[in-house]
């Protein structure tokens, strides 16, 4: 008989205790839900995943056609890595990770896409401080394709005004969206995750920045909550276009994998 509830790990962090456990719930027909918490706060479930993976999706298709590398701050529970890698387009997806127990999370295969995107060809992972990788000139030829991304695609706060960190505040200004942008290719896009209804500042902030700017509503059902929620991704986009012509056409995403024990 299955447990209702189990907590698969505990570790220490930098931004605080987290918790990875899964349960089940009578009545839900998804099968185990996974959650990782950090100290009394829910970061993230994979009963509700909807607008992680619609980030992944308003991104590429913005972008257009091409064969190009993406770039994810923020690895979770995967679900943003799975989409991107769901379009033959997507070159690589490499993930920039602060937290290491996420990644082994994965790597032992502990949440439902773990094994599935830590053994999949075109994904790696990266631990590190996405805020910094992807601001810092001094380590871009290091790690950072010659030619810039196709796509970024950051879903690490719960909003741009709600920081998991002091430290990433910083980020959300039009001094450090132009370094990160300065990774993009001509016609390349940064997208964001954000909890909540859109923000009229920090879409004023993108505009500064960008030279085209979309803001997506993502209405979803939460079962637990028994409501609907509403998440915003924001779509940032260079001039140009991506230079690579398509070798293939690109294929729809394949649903999630559901890992059941």
């Amino acid at each position: 008989m299955s447990r209702l509830f189990e907590e698969l790990d505990r570790q220490d962090t930098p931004i605080g205790e987290l918790v990875l456990r899964r349960r089940t719930v009578p009545g839900l027909t998804a099968g185990p839900i996974y959650e990782i918490k950090r100290d009394d706060e829910m970061l993230m479930s994979s009963l509700v995943n909807e607008s992680e993976q619609v980030l992944a999706h308003k991104a590429i298709e913005a972008v257009g056609d091409g064969i190009y590398d993406v770039l994810v701050g923020g690895l979770g529970l995967g679900y943003t890595a799975w989409a991107a890698l769901g379009y033959e387009r997507v070159r690589t997806v490499t993930v920039i990770e602060l937290l290491e127990p996420v990644i082994r999370w994965h790597e032992q295969g502990l949440v439902p896409l773990g094994l599935e995107l830590h053994e999949h060809p075109r994904c790696r992972f990266l631990k590190g401080d996405f805020f910094v990788l992807a601001t810092d000139p001094s380590v871009r030829d290091v790690l950072h394709p010659a030619d810039g991304y196709g796509a970024i695609l950051v879903d690490i706060d719960h909003a741009p005004d709600a920081v998991l960190h002091r430290s990433h505040e910083g980020f959300y200004n039009p001094t450090a969206l132009g370094k990160a942008a300065s990774l993009l290719q001509p016609g390349g896009v940064l997208a964001v995750w954000s909890a909540g209804g859109p923000q009229d500042d920090f879409t004023a902030v993108l505009d500064s920045v960008f030279d085209a700017v979309d803001v997506h509503e993502v209405e979803v059902y939460n079962p637990m909550a028994d409501a609907d929620q509403v998440d915003t991704i924001y779509i940032a986009k260079k001039a140009g276009s991506i230079p690579n012509p398509p070798s293939t056409r690109p294929t729809p995403p394949s649903r999630p994998p559901t890992r059941r024990r």
